[in-house]
């Protein structure tokens, strides 16, 4: 495996993290801000308020998202897998 091949494979698998992650840390981040907005305007420092939405809205971004991820994790294993043939 060249030095090259290397780069390619490490830029393709960080990609594939963006990917995978990022639609999932962006409804955390935006949900998250909207629960510590709406407990900033009410003062209700209540844990589980922040805590039971995030995990309803990433549960559903999740179920949205999985063909989109089980593609991208299926073309990266198939990359991986044309490399290992290759030799």
């Amino acid at each position: 495996m060249t030095p090259d091949q290397v780069v390619e494979l490490a830029e393709a698998a960080l990609l594939l993290v963006l990917t995978v992650v990022g639609p999932l840390l962006l409804t955390s981040l935006i949900v998250g801000s909207i629960i510590g907005l709406l407990q900033a305007l009410t003062q209700i420092q209540e844990t589980t308020l922040t805590f039971v939405p995030k995990l309803f809205a990433m549960g559903i971004v999740f179920l949205l998202t999985l063909p989109a991820m089980g593609q991208a994790l299926s073309g990266f294993m198939a990359k991986i897998s044309d490399l290992i043939i290759t030799g």
